[in-house]
């Protein structure tokens, strides 16, 4: 580890350790990460249309992906969600996008003390219709669709947000089932639910820019949760999970039983940037993520070591991992769309360390 990220772990063990914890703390960790020295100032006109370029999404989605390797333990399975009968996913068409609104029941379907640890989108692609190709031009050929899946967030003015969970290319040509990564979709619909379903968007592109690959995507077609679709094969959420009584981390907090005389542990503790007033803006993936902190106390050590020079013993952070983010910065008179991966912003385990 570098001095400057040493230096970084160090300012970040202060802001996750302790109980009060402060936005200013973790913006002057966000802003040292990116070597800014102040929040971006955006204009409406800023974040007006905004298109997040493949190039930025290809490399977010590879770091986000190397992360869930990493972080992913061995689950199990739980069992099968339907798309609720009787809702019908809603397809939108436009000249350069085809968008499909889903919908699960999750109330309830998640067991006590459980950890999700994996959640899996299955979709199944229609055969291709080539009556929908496009007619033949003298185009480098295209083979494949880009297919984006979004966490959709209902905010408190009616309006939606959405989040971006997973994307990958699909061959146009090919059908049968199709799998995308939604495990951070349900972490956030789990820190955000208000009693109502988790709603998802899938997004049908082109796998480049141009008006051939955007009609060659719209040949690409998905079962939906409509009854009137009488396709095999509808929408279905496979979710993992983890039963913690059996698999739980020991270094991990019990809630339940927390106090200020329990063991050094690690805590939740979410983060949202869509609720942090000077981040909602301008960072715009992801919408939150479960950051952690060190909480409890440690045995000190017999006085007699103490005044040998040891100090007193605290509970910090002995393990961290990176935090994949899309943000946009401002360079003159432009304004640009970034992906960056910030290290030591997730706490993956805490120890008692002695103080000098």
């Amino acid at each position: 580890m570098d001095l400057r990220c040493a230096g970084m772990l160090c300012v970040l063990c202060l802001v996750l350790t302790v109980q009060a914890f402060t936005q200013e703390g973790f913006k002057e960790v966000v802003l040292k990460q990116l070597g800014l020295s102040e929040v971006p100032t955006l204009h409406k006109r800023d974040l007006v249309d905004l298109v997040i370029p493949e190039h930025v999404k290809n490399k977010y989605m590879s770091m986000l992906k190397r992360q869930r390797v990493k972080r992913r333990a061995l689950p199990s399975l739980a069992g099968i969600l339907r798309g609720i009968p009787g809702h019908t996913g809603e397809v939108l068409h436009s000249d350069t996008i085809t968008r499909q609104k889903l919908m699960f029941d999750m109330e309830g379907r998640i067991p006590k003390n459980s950890e999700v640890t994996m959640a899996e989108l299955k979709l199944f692609k229609k055969p291709l219709d080539r009556a929908n190709l496009p007619a033949r031009q003298s185009h480098r050929p295209v083979s494949n669709a880009r297919v984006s899946v979004y966490w959709v967030q209902r905010q408190h003015d009616g309006t939606n947000r959405t989040s971006l969970v997973d994307s990958r290319l699909v061959p146009i040509r090919e059908s049968g089932w199709k799998s995308f990564d939604v495990t951070q979709a349900v972490h956030y619909w789990l820190r955000s639910k208000r009693g109502e379903p988790m709603f998802l968007e899938v997004w049908i592109e082109g796998e480049r820019m141009g008006s051939y690959a955007s009609e060659m995507a719209k040949a690409v077609r998905f079962t939906s949760q409509d009854p009137r679709d009488k396709a095999l094969g509808k929408p279905e959420l496979v979710l993992y999970t983890l039963n913690l009584d059996d698999y739980g981390s020991p270094g991990d907090c019990r809630e339940e039983a927390l106090t200020e005389k329990s063991t050094c542990c690690r805590q939740k503790h979410y983060i949202s940037f869509r609720e942090l007033s000077w981040a909602q803006h301008w960072i715009l993936e992801p919408a939150g993520f479960q950051a952690y902190r060190c909480s409890g106390s440690c045995p000190q050590p017999p006085r007699a070591l103490r005044r040998l020079g040891s100090g007193q013993r605290s509970c910090a952070v002995a393990g961290s991992s990176s935090l994949p983010i899309i943000y946009l910065v401002k360079r003159g008179n432009s304004t640009e769309i970034e992906a960056a991966e910030f290290p030591n912003m997730i706490v993956e385990s805490c120890s008692c360390v002695t103080d000098g």
